[in-house]
């Protein structure tokens, strides 16, 4: 019987269009339940697939930096999180939340 041969997944391999970049920052943000160091790590994933080097250098900092930053094992400071959204193209958008207790 011949072995089966796996490899880790890398979601950054998949995420090749802006939108599909969006869309996974999307459904992070939503999983992440205000978990900073999360969010970091989803955007690490995408800046990966764009390229660290060219991403530090759109956001104006460091690729070592940015590494540490969106390594996921800390909560980086938020005009970091907006220097890096802003390099990879992305914006982030306010939605209100409404509970079951507004809807009626």
């Amino acid at each position: 019987m011949a072995k089966t041969v796996t490899t880790p997944f890398d979601v950054a391999e998949h995420l090749r269009t802006p939108e599909e970049m969006a869309a996974y920052l999307e459904a992070c943000l939503e999983e992440a339940h205000g978990n900073a160091a999360s969010i970091a790590r989803a955007l690490g994933n995408i800046a990966r697939e764009k390229g660290m080097s060219q991403v530090a250098c759109d956001a104006g900092l460091s690729r070592e930096s940015l590494y540490k930053a969106l390594s996921g094992d800390r909560s980086p400071e938020f005009d970091t999180i907006l220097k890096v959204m802003g390099a990879l193209g992305l914006r982030l958008r306010a939605e209100a939340i409404h509970t079951t207790e507004e809807a009626t």
